[in-house]
């Protein structure tokens, strides 16, 4: 980008306002084209940021982090091995995104997540996009996430992952990749919904004059989503978030979700499964059937009787209650199994072979490490890729090849050739930038997007989503876990702004 904001806008500067004229980035910037104008989207909060003053936009920060402080929006930094809470860094400017584009990219989230039900409900049944040869066999065997435990198991409308996040990138050409799917337990539609609130205390103007859409309705379409499996229809459901506790990094997100939406949050402590299989509450009025619940625990803790013996966060008999059709878990044990680096590369094929159609998001580009003929490339370019393992998240246990060093590079190699089912590899990148606040001015910093899709009889995609952005100049690493902040994301109808 070049140029000088102000004069880009037709308009001078007042004494005192923000200096933009430095404002530079050597990618796609998802507020400023490389012109130096607003794109027709972000107009009005250009417009308006350009006309804030420097102790205007710091009053507007100083009310921003001391929400988020009051509010309690935290989230666990595990990097720099304290493992202590902070409050999740919220930058000013928000992502805006047109919702000419926005349909789109939403109808491509939809064809996903019914491809991606359609895959696991089939690797839990007959099988047949093995069978067919569309998904090897040796993928499946060598899967951390497959439970043995639910082969057979017809949860309610067929549909096993409740909850998706989509981690979505744009590169510098402006095409939007889907990164990953997040089909265990995603996290950060918390801090999406929180950082609207705190964006409408902030910039009150913007939302009278803008058509920003809402994202209001999250918590309602969750529940709604979590009352279609209740066993017991025709009742009012008794719904519950499971959290592991509060030391766990998410535990603001169970606490907010579960009051939210009126339903109890529960510890695993507080649950049982009587003789009758069907899983309790217990109450200072006594047992009360539960008929669903939204767990926030990973399977292999789930239930002693079946996974970990050792457990001390899950039921015992859970597993039990949940085949025998007495109780609904959102999102369903086993769903993990899409949930794999290697198995995302196939998911334009599963789109193909599910839903006879052709996908409409694409993939960022993947080598599978288990083919020799890709392993040999990332072995001989590993300084220039994205190394993964098959089943990390958070932004752990990855490699970037540019900035690593070659011992790291060098120990890689060593793992990919020891387990090479286990490592996918992706081009590095340029990923989009959106303008932060630094003490020096607006700056660039890299983003990328996490929509969530709930998936019912119908799929219901957020608009918009969650905004990840690196808080360190030139970083990629966008993970909470990992010390990135967020932003508001705004899906914005250009025509009603004209």
């Amino acid at each position: 980008m070049k140029g000088n904001l102000a004069e880009a806008l037709g308009r001078g500067s007042r004494e005192g306002t923000i200096d933009w004229s430095a404002y530079r980035t050597q990618t796609f910037d998802e507020l400023i084209r490389p012109d130096g104008e607003p794109r027709p989207a972000a107009r009005r909060v250009v417009e308006y940021l350009a006309g804030l003053s420097e102790r205007e936009l710091a009053e507007r920060k100083l009310a921003a982090d001391l929400v988020a402080r009051v509010t309690g929006i935290t989230f666990t930094v595990y990097s720099d091995g304290r493992n202590v809470d902070r409050t999740l860094p919220f930058d000013l400017i928000p992502r805006v995104i047109a919702h000419g584009e926005w349909q789109r990219t939403e109808a491509g989230l939809a064809q996903r997540i019914r491809a991606l039900n359609a895959f696991i409900a089939d690797i839990y049944g007959e099988q047949r996009i093995v069978r067919n040869r569309i998904f090897p066999k040796f993928l499946l065997e060598g899967s951390a996430n497959f439970r043995p435990q639910c082969v057979g198991v017809e949860p309610p409308l067929g549909i096993w992952a409740h909850v998706c996040g989509s981690d979505l990138v744009r590169d510098r050409d402006g095409t939007l990749y889907v990164l990953e799917d997040n089909l265990r337990i995603p996290s950060g539609v918390s801090y999406m919904l929180e950082n609207r609130q705190v964006a409408k205390r902030v910039f009150p103007e913007l939302f009278d004059t803008t058509s920003i859409l809402p994202v209001d309705d999250y918590s309602a379409q969750l529940y709604d989503t979590l009352a279609a499996l209740s066993p017991r229809p025709g009742t009012e459901p008794v719904i519950v978030v499971l959290t592991p506790g509060v030391f766990n990094s998410a535990y603001f997100e169970h606490a907010y979700l579960a009051q939210s939406m009126g339903v109890e949050l529960v510890e695993g402590s507080d649950l049982f499964v009587g003789d009758d299989d069907c899983t309790y509450m217990r109450t200072v009025y006594g047992p009360q059937r539960v008929d669903v619940i939204y767990r926030r625990i990973d399977d292999a803790y789930l239930d002693p009787e079946v996974f970990k013996p050792d457990s001390v966060l899950g039921v015992p008999g859970l597993i039990r209650s949940w085949r025998a059709g007495k109780v609904g878990l959102a999102n369903a044990p086993g769903a993990g199994v899409a949930d794999d680096k290697v198995v995302f590369a196939y998911v334009p094929e599963m789109i193909r072979y599910y839903l006879g159609e052709e996908p409409l998001l694409p993939n960022v580009p993947s080598y599978l490490c288990h083919q020799p003929k890709a392993r040999r490339y990332v072995l001989e370019h590993i300084d220039e890729l994205v190394v993964k393992p098959a089943n990390e998240s958070g932004g752990y246990g990855m490699l970037i090849g540019p900035r690593a060093s070659r011992r790291e590079r060098d120990a890689f190699r060593k793992r990919i050739e020891a387990d090479p089912r286990n490592y996918i590899a992706q081009p590095t990148l340029t990923l989009s930038t959106v303008p932060v606040m630094t003490d020096d001015g607006p700056a660039p910093r890299h983003v990328d997007l996490r929509p969530f899709i709930l998936s019912r009889d119908d799929v219901y995609v957020t608009t918009g989503g969650l905004t990840r952005v690196a808080m360190q100049e030139g970083s990629l690493i966008v993970n909470s876990s990992q010390g990135g902040g967020a932003k508001d994301t705004w899906i914005v109808d250009v025509e009603d702004n004209d």
